[in-house]
């Protein structure tokens, strides 16, 4: 049988592949916010690997790194042994990052995808308070293990038939009830009654900015509340920063803005710069393991730690925040003149950083856009229970002209939707 190249994946890979729907290229090469097809069409990139790269593909500084590590036969695969990669990562880590921060976290190496980071920080959370429950909330995304499942609010990933374990209670997330209402009152309210059926949980788990729940961004007043509560009621406060962390903000962590300290923080993605690597971040006190009671084979890659302590060095630059702090009024202000180009679509923007989305009705409109978009050479991706928010995940280090030019595609590819 003789298949062509992208017939290849229709024949031999499961029906469970997602992105190659979206984006039906070969793809052979990437460098910066641009990635190339195997007839050598350029595309720019505002998927950003599902945010994984924050930094942009194969960043010639990272890349120099990795190779010179395997060139010199540094040690790739060592379980959680003592490494030199590591020791450098830890150390780096530490000191540019945590330490301006007045942050004190020990780091828990996981497996290398980031719901394997969740499903640590659910089990050490639940042991250190002795207690089964989580709370986590509507129009959350946490992973697609079990114990990730659980606390994902999206129907689509979860049947009762996976066996996702139980224990988890949905609250409305901020602004879930409109503007007006504030929803850690309900909360408290179920905290406060006996009579709730809600008892006292371990943690409460959220995404400052639910990035798969449509760019659904936590006021900080709302996460200094949260944050509140939990002190009030002992709870421990989970952060999933997999995806909103590293710098996508305009801050290293999701949560600087609102002065938070959260108890358990969770990182991948961009924190290896694309190369696999979970961290789980928390407070002293909580680290109530008992030598591999949470493990895995790739726990802690050393190629990543390489990869990631280069990508930290970024956070040394004092002009680093500030670009992106730049880039991102480029950003929104480009997405602000898209929604004044076409006031009969009824468009709506929210975002931070470089991260934005930009909401379409009727449901399917968005769709259509992203693969218009596609044929004209951008890579975007939808987000929101119904698919109805366009996702911008830029690079940080993404050159202004490629942004413009992205946003441009962005707005012909409306007009040719609207045009049919």
């Amino acid at each position: 049988m003789s298949l062509s190249s992208i017939d290849v994946f229709d024949a031999l890979e499961s029906e469970v592949r997602s992105y190659i729907r979206s984006y039906p290229a070969l793809f052979s090469k990437a460098k910066g916010s641009l990635i190339y097809d195997q007839s050598g069409k350029a595309y720019i990139d505002f998927f950003g690997g599902a945010g994984s790269l924050n930094y942009g593909h194969n960043h010639p500084k990272i890349i120099k790194k990795v190779v010179d590590y395997l060139l010199a036969d540094g040690i790739v695969q060592s379980l959680d042994m003592a490494t030199e990669a590591k020791e450098i990562f830890l150390k780096e880590f530490n000191r540019i990052i945590q330490s301006p921060r007045h942050l004190s976290y020990k780091i828990q190496f996981a497996g290398p995808t980031g719901t394997n980071g969740i499903e640590c920080a659910l089990k050490i959370a639940r042991m250190a308070k002795k207690r089964p429950g989580i709370i986590a909330f509507t129009n959350s995304y946490h992973g697609h293990s079990l114990g990730s499942l659980a606390v994902t609010s999206n129907s689509y990933y979860k049947n009762s038939y996976f066996g996702i374990p139980g224990n988890t209670v949905f609250m409305p997330f901020d602004k879930y009830l409109g503007k007006d209402i504030n929803t850690l009152e309900i909360l408290k309210k179920y905290l406060d009654d006996c009579s709730s059926g809600v008892d006292t949980p371990a943690g409460i788990i959220l995404e400052t900015i639910q990035i798969e729940g449509g760019i659904n961004v936590a006021s900080n007043q709302w996460l200094q509340e949260l944050s509140e509560i939990c002190r009030q009621y002992d709870i421990l406060l989970i952060v999933d920063d997999i995806q909103a962390g590293i710098g996508r903000t305009g801050k290293f962590f999701s949560f600087e803005n609102a002065g938070l300290k959260p108890d358990i923080v969770v990182l991948s993605k961009s924190i290896g710069s694309g190369f696999p690597l979970s961290c789980v971040l928390m407070k002293p006190e909580i680290d109530v393991w008992k030598p591999g009671q949470h493990t895995g084979t790739f726990r802690g890659n050393n190629i990543s730690f390489v990869a990631g302590t280069a990508a930290l060095e970024f956070w040394e630059e004092e002009t680093f925040e500030k670009s992106i702090a730049e880039k991102s009024l480029n950003l929104k202000s480009g997405l602000e003149e898209i929604c004044q180009r076409f006031p009969d679509q009824k468009m709506t923007i929210r975002g931070q950083g470089m991260l934005y989305g930009l909401e379409i009705l009727p449901n399917g409109f968005a769709a259509k856009v992203s693969r218009k978009a596609f044929k004209n050479g951008l890579l975007i991706e939808l987000a929101g229970a119904k698919g109805s928010v366009l996702k911008f995940l830029p690079a940080l280090n993404i050159p202004n002209q490629l942004l413009t030019e992205g946003l441009k595609i962005v707005k012909q590819s409306i007009q040719d939707v609207i045009k049919g």
